[in-house]
Formats: C-alpha cells, sequence, structure tokens
C-alpha cells in the first residue's frame, strides 16, 4: 500500500484526507491511501512517518515550522518562506516543500486590481508567511497582524486602525479565526474601513463563508475562500510525491 498523510495536531476535519481519498478512486489507485496522523509534538513526526510506512506528507496546524530541524533538505522556495506544508519522503529521509505559495498566487492573480498596492495580512504561521512571500515577489506592500504582535515588525490588533484597513487594498486572513467549529469568530479588525475597491481573502475553506467574508460582502468587497488555494496546493503536492526529479532543486540544510 502506499501511504500518504496530512501531519498536524487536530485533525477532526480534513480537506486533504477526502480530497485525496476522493482522487484516488476516480483514477482506480486502489492501492494508494490517504490518512490523518495527528502528533502531539513535532520531535515524534519522523518516527510515525517511519511506523506509518508514509512516502509522502503535508503539514498543517501548528507544524509547519516546527518541522524544520526534522528535514534533510528543502526547496529554494520553502527555505525563502520559512515553512513546509509538503514532505517527499526519500531514502529515509525527509525533504520539504511549499506548495501553499503555487495555491495562494495561482489563485490571487486573477483577482488583482492597480488599486491593489498594499495589504493585510492576519497571522504569522506558516500560510501568513506563504501569503507574504508572493506579496513580495509581486512587489505589493504588506503589514502583518498578530495578538502577539509588538508594533515594530508586526502590528498587534489592538493598534490596527481604520486607515490601516482602508489602506490597504488586499486584506488575507492566514489565521484560524473562523475554521469550523469556531465559525461565530472573525478577525477583530474595523471593517468600516472596507470598501468596494477591497479584496478580502480568507484562506478558511470550511465553512465556505466565513465571518470575515460575511463582513466583507456587507462594506461590497469582493471575497474569496481557501477552498481552490487547498485544491491547488493538493495537486502541486502530488506531483512532487510522484515526480522525485523535484530534489534537484533542493538547497541542503
Amino acid at each position: 500500500m502506499n501511504t500518504f498523510a496530512l501531519v498536524g495536531k487536530k485533525l477532526g476535519h480534513s480537506f486533504s484526507r477526502a480530497w485525496f481519498t476522493s482522487k484516488f478512486e476516480r483514477e482506480g489507485l486502489s492501492d494508494y491511501q490517504y490518512i490523518n496522523l495527528e502528533v502531539e509534538t513535532p520531535e515524534l513526526i519522523p518516527d510515525q512517518i517511519r511506523k506509518m510506512q508514509v512516502i509522502g506528507f503535508n503539514v498543517t496546524i501548528p507544524y509547519k515550522t516546527a518541522i524544520l530541524p526534522y528535514l534533510a533538505t528543502l526547496s529554494a522556495e520553502a527555505e525563502a518562506v520559512g515553512a513546509v506544508n509538503t514532505v517527499l519522503v526519500q531514502d529515509n529521509q525527509l525533504h520539504g516543500f511549499n506548495t501553499d505559495v503555487i495555491g495562494f498566487e495561482s489563485t490571487l492573480l486573477p483577482l488583482l486590481k492597480p488599486c491593489h498596492t498594499e495589504a493585510l495580512i492576519l497571522g504569522t504561521g506558516g500560510a501568513a508567511k506563504a501569503a507574504a512571500y508572493v506579496l513580495k515577489k509581486l512587489d505589493i506592500d504588506y503589514k502583518m497582524v498578530s495578538r502577539n504582535g509588538d508594533g515594530d515588525k508586526v502590528l498587534n490588533y489592538r493598534q490596527l486602525t481604520m486607515l490601516h484597513v482602508r489602506n490597504a487594498g488586499i486584506i488575507i486572513n492566514a489565521s484560524p479565526a473562523g475554521m469550523f467549529p469556531d465559525t461565530g469568530s472573525r478577525p477583530d479588525i474595523p471593517y468600516e474601513g472596507v470598501d468596494k475597491y477591497h479584496l478580502l481573502y480568507d484562506m478558511v475553506y470550511n465553512p465556505p463563508v466565513t465571518g470575515f467574508m460575511e463582513q466583507g460582502e456587507l462594506y461590497g468587497a469582493r471575497v474569496i475562500n481557501g477552498y481552490e488555494m487547498l485544491v491547488r496546493q493538493a495537486e502541486a503536492s502530488w506531483k512532487i510525491w510522484t515526480s522525485p526529479a523535484q530534489l534537484v532543486k533542493k538547497s541542503t540544510l
């Protein structure tokens, strides 16, 4: 059996498992399976991967950066982002990649308008780092916002003003706020600064319409959830797992 996995801490609702299971069924890959692998601490990941004979896996909250010390190599993109969401197991070593970048960039580009020159990224985790990498690549100025921000490199939510929101044509929720089962929550920002020129991009996909998106629609903004991003990053992960030549692009840690 060819086993792939999603590695994280709490995986009650997994897009990846459902998507890959459906893919295997559609393509007649009866000797392939995709499992959820809950791990309490990152140092346990390598042993669990060996024990379950996993040959490729995705990484989710809270291990996209915590897994870095356990990887033999990083792709150039993953190294630049500082976070990994896809791992290839080869020759008993773990090789890290970041396909969040592909998923985010490919879904953001068609939505950009000339007024989208500044952005706010809500969150500072692995998904937020991928968003920051893409925005920098596209020459879009951005600020990151976090509950623990010190106001120097990262704003604190308490410091966020309506002017910050008004000036940021793109607002990206890269935090878990609003994700099932906590669907009643949303990022605490001054939504009254949003207007019809804004793009609100929520990386959360469940529920399909989040509180963050509802607030954006209320003020006339264009909104998008994270479903298509997840599909595209999953497709990119599959390509890496089935095309080991990708390792030619690696950089050694």
